[in-house]
C-alpha cells in the first residue's frame, strides 16, 4: 500500500500575507518597553527566526524576555489586521488536496498562535496538520518539518517557504525546496539558498505535482 504524499509549507510571508502584523506588534513592544525601535526594514529581514532571537538582535540581552512577553501581549490583539491569505492560496490548496496531497503547516510560530492564525483566516480545512516550534529545535533545523510529517503519517515532497530557513530545513529533512518570492527574503537572497525551484506564483508547483 501506498503512504500518501505531502507538501510541507511555511506560514507566515508563505500562505499569508501577515508581516505587517507580525513587524507593528514586533516594534511597538520597543515602545512598550521605552525602547527605540528598530526598522521595519531590519525587522523584516529577521521574520522567520525565533522571537528572541529576533529581539536578541536589537536589543541588550537584559530586556530580551520583556520585549518578548510585550509582543506576546500585543501580537494577539492585532494578527488579523492586515493579514490575509496571498491570492491564489485557498485555491491552490484545494487543488493539491484535491489530488491526493496531505498538506501541511511547519512553522517558527508557537502552534497555538499558527492554529489561531489559520482559523481566523479561513484555512482550517484546507491543511490537514498545522505544526508551530514547541520547544524544539527551530528552522534551519528540520524538525519542525519531521514533526508535521510524522504528524501526517505521509512521505514528504516539497517544501514550500519565504525564507532561506524554510530551504535549509527542508533540504535537511529530504524534501524538494520550493521558494516563494512574494515574503520575507528577496530572490537573491533565496537563489544563494539552491531552492529546486524559485517562483513567484504557486502556479510552478500545480504543474509540478500534477501527474
Amino acid at each position: 500500500m501506498h503512504r500518501p504524499r505531502a507538501i510541507v509549507f511555511d506560514l507566515d510571508g508563505t500562505l499569508v500575507d501577515s508581516l505587517p502584523d507580525i513587524v507593528g506588534a514586533f516594534r511597538d513592544a520597543f515602545a512598550e518597553q521605552g525602547l527605540t525601535a528598530p526598522s521595519e526594514a531590519e525587522v523584516r529581514d529577521h521574520v522567520g527566526l525565533p522571537l528572541e532571537t529576533m529581539y536578541a538582535a536589537f536589543a541588550p540581552a537584559e530586556r530580551v524576555a520583556a520585549l518578548s512577553a510585550s509582543y506576546r501581549h500585543l501580537y494577539p490583539q492585532r494578527f488579523t489586521r492586515h493579514s490575509r491569505p496571498f491570492p491564489g492560496v485557498p485555491e491552490a490548496l484545494a487543488t493539491l488536496r484535491g489530488r491526493g496531497f496531505r498538506l501541511a503547516v511547519a512553522t517558527t510560530k508557537r502552534s497555538e498562535m499558527a492554529v489561531r492564525l489559520v482559523a481566523a483566516l479561513g484555512l482550517t480545512d484546507a491543511l490537514d496538520v498545522v505544526q508551530g516550534t514547541d520547544g524544539f529545535p527551530h528552522k534551519p533545523a528540520p524538525d519542525v518539518v519531521r514533526r508535521a510529517l510524522a504528524a501526517l503519517d505521509a512521505d514528504g515532497v516539497w517544501m514550500v517557504g519565504d525564507t532561506v530557513h524554510d530551504i535549509e530545513a527542508g533540504r535537511a529533512a529530504g524534501l524538494s525546496t520550493y521558494a516563494v518570492t512574494w515574503g520575507t527574503h528577496d530572490a537573491e537572497r533565496l537563489r544563494a539558498a539552491r531552492p529546486d525551484r524559485l517562483e513567484a506564483t504557486l502556479e510552478p508547483l500545480l504543474a509540478a505535482t500534477s501527474g
